[in-house]
């Protein structure tokens, strides 16, 4: 459970701001129609954690114990720092003609805007850290929709009440303390 909780609070504030964020807004207000954009979201979602949570699986059987604690420890303070540089939505991400509909469109962006984001590489990190492999991904994936399908539902009013800045720092902190739990006090990673 432990996992699960842990991999839910990271993603949501992670994705606080995040470009996924900012593409959920642009569909939002571009096709009106949001649960066919929410269960995109979600089935981007699911598919793109059980790819970095299997990584992240498969990691944990290659490197011995210490290795993979410094590399975790490392991993964890590098997001941190990542935590605090905003992303911006790419201007061409938001021109695109919907050539498979609503729900395929969400699923295509979303899927190829996780490639390689922040919550993507926390799913691998997490997914390491835990033995925990369905549970890091359930949490990854509804802290994804925590963030994310309130925004399609209620539009650019959330994005103001947030204070992103301040998640921003939230979760730099969280991700440097399981950074520093991970290098100097020797959590286990099962």
């Amino acid at each position: 459970m432990e996992a699960f909780l842990v991999s839910t609070g990271i993603v949501a504030l992670a994705e606080m701001g995040d470009k996924t964020q900012l593409l959920a807004l642009v569909l939002a207000a571009r096709f009106k129609k949001p649960w066919p954009i929410v269960l995109g979201i979600l089935t981007a979602t699911l598919i793109n954690h059980a790819l970095a949570g299997a990584v992240g699986a498969w990691v944990t059987t290659q490197l011995g114990p210490d290795v993979l604690r410094w590399v975790l420890g490392l991993s964890f303070i590098a997001m941190a720092g990542w935590m605090l540089i905003p992303d911006k939505l790419d201007d061409d991400e938001a021109d695109k003609v919907p050539r498979f509909g609503v729900f395929g469109t969400t699923v295509l962006m979303f899927f190829l805007a996780e490639m390689g984001d922040k919550t993507q590489i926390a799913t691998v990190m997490l997914a390491a850290k835990f033995s925990a492999y369905a549970w890091v991904v359930a949490g990854t994936t509804f802290g994804m929709m925590l963030a994310n399908a309130p925004v399609v539902w209620l539009g650019e009013r959330v994005t103001r009440l947030v204070p992103i800045k301040i998640v921003h720092r939230v979760s730099a902190l969280f991700f440097l303390a399981l950074g520093l739990l991970a290098l100097f006090n020797g959590v286990s990673l099962g």
